[in-house]
């Protein structure tokens, strides 16, 4: 299967690469991975829009900034997921393979547990490049992965690339001296590259360029290079600054261009003129909720840098007083958004669950009555309201909304945990120890670790 380029793709590949790329640049990046991945299902070897797929993965990923137990628990709840994956690539079936591959590389984007059977799904299905491409971007994050570098040693070879195969076979042997079968390798792609004479690269120019340059150009091909590395160095980020500044300069009413500028002051944090950016493209372009979404999320990244560095001073008074502006500006913040998007039912979530926070429960039922007319937010808004009746000593209508947001939660996940949890403290509270003893067990059977419950069982059976 060839190379599908931008020109070569189908009008709805095309229709949704475009949608996607925009929504990267605007750093909707849950939109765009979305879109770039339904572009992929219809057009697999379109590596460009792989190659911002897994730009738009990992930076929703180091966004997240998920710990090691939270990586874990990921991890446990992706295994049936990666089991039919791999039943599937092992039967032959590599067009459902590789988007199974892709829908799990999409939350963990640098796991060699997923890109490695990915880039043999990719190589089976005769598109090499878009396994390299895969590797390529994890090697820096696994640099002691032999299985990783032989991998994509084995597909530089494929491709003929004799010289890329040779160095990471170098880095094999480096990993594994004793291996015989990588020392194996390493001569092997030694002799190919003798024969050859490494003259892949002149033979990719006359054949149009090789996979990595996506455009002809050579500074642009450098630019978007650096714009797609999952971390990018201060030089990168300088570069690409000076480039985006010189864009606006030419176009100063492409607000596209201010928000990839405002990206890339936060890289490389400088938050104040991230700001400032932000509020410029707000003046050209007011009412747009996804400028306003970002200024907002530029702050709070702001006021966690600002967080961590007085942490490291061992300044408490000033680090309560950070903690605290943070608070209000969050509280203030999204209580103007909701006045600006009054249909906007996540922010009424948020909004909500702020009031709740500092205990304005009935402005926070109220809210948790709007955000619950979303499918997304609609348990987690039962959850709250039931919070906010128990608060005021409400408890049969506490009790009513629990119990409805339990009796649509299906599996033990973090929301029905809670919601049990909170149905036996009830029930608790209310001299049923029976009825609270069965929501304990629930929980306790599935996670002994969570919260106090083993303390509760115990007790209740004192």
């Amino acid at each position: 299967m060839a190379e599908v380029t931008k020109a070569e793709a189908s009008q709805e590949a095309q229709a949704l690469y475009n949608k996607g790329f925009s929504a990267f640049e605007r750093g909707n990046l849950d939109f765009a991975i979305d879109l770039l991945q339904r572009c992929l299902e219809i057009e697999p070897a379109f590596l460009q829009a792989r190659k911002f797929l897994r730009a738009a993965e990992i930076g929703r990923f180091k966004e997240k900034n998920l710990g090691a137990m939270a990586r874990k628990m990921m991890a446990a709840k992706a295994m049936p997921a990666l089991g039919t994956a791999m039943v599937q690539l092992n039967t032959g079936k590599v067009d459902r393979a590789l988007v199974a591959f892709d829908k799990l590389l999409q939350d963990d984007p640098l796991n060699p547990k997923y890109a490695l059977p990915f880039a043999r799904a990719a190589s089976a299905a005769d598109i090499p490049e878009a396994g390299v491409q895969t590797l390529e971007i994890i090697r820096e994050h696994h640099p002691s992965d032999a299985t990783l570098f032989q991998s994509l040693g084995e597909l530089y070879t494929k491709l003929g690339q004799s010289r890329q195969a040779r160095e990471c076979f170098e880095r094999l042997c480096e990993l594994r001296p004793k291996d015989a079968d990588a020392v194996k390798l390493l001569k092997d792609s030694f002799a190919r590259e003798s024969i050859q004479g490494d003259g892949w690269e002149q033979a990719s120019d006359e054949e149009g360029g090789s996979f990595r340059d996506m455009i002809r150009d050579g500074d642009e091909a450098t630019r978007m290079e650096k714009e797609s590395k999952a971390v990018k160095s201060d030089e990168d980020a300088d570069s690409l600054i000076a480039d985006m500044l010189a864009k606006i300069e030419a176009e100063p009413a492409n607000v596209n261009y201010y928000r990839a500028l405002a990206r890339l002051y936060a890289q490389r944090k400088l938050f104040d003129e991230g700001v400032s950016t932000l509020r410029k493209a707000i003046e050209m372009n007011p009412g747009d909720p996804e400028l306003d979404n970002t200024l907002s999320q530029m702050r709070m990244q702001q006021f966690e840098f600002e967080i961590e560095a007085v942490t490291q001073s061992g300044d408490t008074d000033a680090l309560a007083a950070k903690q605290h502006e943070r608070t209000e500006f969050e509280f203030h913040d999204v209580q103007e958004k909701v006045e600006r998007y009054p249909n906007d039912l996540a922010l009424r979530f948020r909004w909500g669950q702020l009031l709740h926070q500092n205990d304005y429960f009935n402005e926070a039922i109220q809210q948790f009555q709007l955000s619950q007319r979303s499918p997304k937010d609609r348990l987690n808004s039962l959850y709250y309201m039931g919070l906010c009746f128990k608060a005021k000593g409400q408890f049969d209508m506490a009790r009513d909304q629990l119990e409805a947001a339990n009796g649509e939660l299906t599996t033990m996940d973090g929301v029905k945990k809670n919601v049990c949890y909170e149905l036996g403290s009830l029930y608790e509270s209310m001299g049923d120890k029976a009825k609270a003893a069965e929501y304990y067990k629930l929980i306790y059977q599935a996670d002994i670790s969570y919260k106090d419950i083993s303390q509760k069982i115990e007790s209740l059976y004192e």
